[in-house]
Parts: structure tokens; C-alpha cells; sequence
């Protein structure tokens, strides 16, 4: 039986369907954090912003908490959630026919452990015709998320390839923050 409360420190939808799918029983808040983008390796950014956002849920709320962020890198560069759709254009024309990186930084902690750590999961995209750009941006879907894309929606059909974690594309890479909950925390799924 899992004694801690499992809170996940994140607004992100797509990171509560992981979690749920997974089995996990969960509490959400949405504490506000102070985030870096620049200065940084992409996955130091990733990971440092994530503890960033664990230290400010730890001040709201107790339990064992999950935070991540998702950054997508091309070339080294950091892409972050495109500014509006010209933004989101740029960034979808610079990702065609291109491989990239995408990394997720998470921290795991109960306010006396943390474990804080980065998965990098590598995605290639076919040659992405102007039209599919501008009607996928079209469907706001690409506003709010790292790089402009999200490989669980419309944008999935651009990826011919990835190596690494589906789901640390998506923004949580399950199978590791799963392993950390078990064997750190005491917390397993499918557990009341």
C-alpha cells in the first residue's frame, strides 16, 4: 500500500494521461516557478528547470512530488513554446527533414530525497510541405508545446524515426520516473 501521496507538479494534460495510463494515483498542483532558458546545455536547462519547479511546489504542498520540463534542441539550440505562429512556422521549417533532440528534465522528491536527472530521446521528421505547416498551426496545436509539435497529435505523422522514449517526447519519461518511485519512494502503481 502506498503511504506517501503521489503529487504531480505540473499543468501539463499530456503529463496527467501518462501518469493515469500508467496506473498512478495522483494529486495535481500548478505551483509557479521562476524558469532558464539560455545559458545552459539543453538538457541542463531541462533538468535544472524542473528543480526549479520542485522547490516551488515543495513550499505548497508535501507528499512525493514529480516535476519535469521539455525542451527541444536542434543543433544544440534550445526550442522553446513558440511565441505565436510565425514563431511556431519557424521553428516547424527549421525541424523539416531534420533530426533533433528532445530532452526531459525531471526531479522526483519528498523534501528530504531528490533525484533530479534528464532522458534525451532523438526524432527525425520527413521534408514537412509549407501547406502541413501552416494547416497544423492552424489547429493551435503547436502553440503551447516545446518545439512547436506534439508527436502524440497531428505532428506525429512528420516523425519517420525516433530513438529513445516515446513518451519523454510527449513530456514524461514514465519508465524511469516509475523505476524512481519503486525502488526511492516506495510508490508502485495500480496501488491505493
Amino acid at each position: 500500500m502506498n503511504e506517501k501521496k503521489l503529487i504531480l507538479a505540473s499543468g501539463s494534460p499530456r503529463r496527467r494521461e501518462i501518469l493515469e495510463s500508467a496506473g498512478y494515483i495522483f494529486s495535481v498542483t500548478t505551483p509557479e516557478s521562476e524558469e532558464v532558458s539560455e545559458g545552459e546545455s539543453p538538457q541542463e536547462i531541462a533538468k535544472k528547470n524542473s528543480y526549479l519547479k520542485s522547490l516551488a511546489a515543495l513550499k505548497i504542498c508535501s507528499g512525493v512530488i514529480i516535476c519535469a520540463d521539455t525542451v527541444v534542441a536542434l543543433d544544440g539550440t534550445v526550442l522553446g513554446k513558440p511565441r505565436d505562429e510565425d514563431d511556431a512556422k519557424r521553428m516547424l521549417t527549421a525541424l523539416s527533414g531534420r533530426e533533433h533532440s528532445v530532452f526531459t528534465g525531471f526531479t522526483v522528491t519528498d523534501g528530504e530525497k531528490t533525484i533530479s536527472d534528464f532522458c534525451e530521446t532523438k526524432v527525425k521528421m520527413r521534408p514537412i510541405l509549407a501547406d502541413e505547416i501552416d494547416g497544423y498551426i492552424a489547429t493551435k496545436s503547436p502553440l503551447d508545446k516545446a518545439g512547436a509539435y506534439g508527436i502524440q497529435d497531428a505532428a506525429g505523422m512528420f516523425v519517420t524515426e525516433i530513438v529513445g522514449d516515446y513518451y519523454n517526447v510527449v513530456g514524461l519519461p514514465i519508465s524511469r520516473i516509475s523505476e524512481i518511485l519503486r525502488s526511492s519512494f516506495g510508490i508502485r502503481a495500480f496501488m491505493k
